[in-house]
């Protein structure tokens, strides 16, 4: 049986991915991130997405972003949450993360091919 960690230890698990989030998505606009900047790390316990997007970094990343880093999976419940806290002129965005594994991305599939479809490569 695993074992279980600390409510300190799994807020900081779901902030630091967060924060890579936001580092990922700075990277891609140009747009520096912080908590005075267009991209932002939500607070814990703030009602909302969990990385803010404002002004040019909502046009440039279009996304309303839920982050979930945890053992156990819950994706149904989580698109619910991710599509329940969806901005207007956004689509919804889940990224999800276990331990000793890279983030995973979850959007809508219709909307995937849409973008695959416009995009330049």
């Amino acid at each position: 049986m695993g074992r279980k960690i600390s409510v300190q230890s799994a807020k900081a698990k779901g902030r630091s991915l967060q924060q890579w989030v936001c580092k990922q998505i700075s990277a891609v606009t140009g747009l520096p991130w912080g908590p005075d900047e267009c991209i932002a790390s939500r607070e814990a316990s703030q009602n909302g997405t969990d990385v803010r997007l404002v002004g040019p970094a909502k046009e440039l990343f279009p996304f309303s972003v839920e982050c979930k880093w945890q053992e156990t999976w819950s994706i149904p419940a989580w698109i619910k949450q991710a599509k329940t806290n969806q901005m207007p002129d956004t689509d919804w965005l889940l990224v999800v993360k276990r331990s000793r594994m890279n983030p995973i991305v979850v959007l809508d599939a219709q909307r995937f091919f849409e973008l695959v479809e416009n995009a330049r490569f």
